[in-house]
């Protein structure tokens, strides 16, 4: 269980989550011994899953980012699985999410353009198994995107 300090020290870390544990601490208003330790019990209970670069797709060149819904044949028994696991194949996916309801899976997809896009789509998407229904949204603007959570 997360008390105040777990929870500043989350917050911290969301907001500038460069900060050595020493800044870290001293923003908290604790030792750097035991902020450590903090953050340790944090990551032990898998609160913390570690720190890593956000990249600016946009940057690299990807100027097309395209949400496609996907649902499967479901009469074939492995049909998720075996979809899964060719999907994950395909570097343009960068997201991969399953769900209960109509559509059962949705990838995120990134292009450098258009005619990458439709390169993507009809030799690596279109040849995924057990689709038997896929629409495509294209991304026109983001208007949030922020894994911060309300601590």
């Amino acid at each position: 269980m997360q008390d105040d300090t777990d929870r500043r020290l989350l917050r911290l870390l969301q907001e500038t989550p460069d900060l050595t544990t020493s800044e870290l601490a001293d923003c908290a208003g604790l030792t750097a011994m035991r902020c450590a330790r903090r953050l340790a019990r944090l990551e032990d209970a898998g609160v913390l899953r570690g720190q890593r670069a956000v990249i600016d797709w946009k940057a690299l060149g990807f100027e097309v980012a395209v949400s496609l819904r996907v649902t499967l044949d479901k009469t074939q028994p492995r049909a998720f699985d075996e979809f899964l696991a060719r999907a994950r194949e395909v570097a343009e996916v960068i997201e991969i999410q399953t769900f209960l309801g109509r559509v059962d899976v949705r990838l995120q997809l990134v292009a450098r353009d258009l005619e990458h896009y439709r390169a993507v789509y009809r030799e690596r998407i279109l040849a995924l198994p057990h689709i038997a229904d896929i629409e495509s949204l294209m991304t026109v603007s983001v208007v949030k995107s922020d894994e911060k959570l309300p601590l």
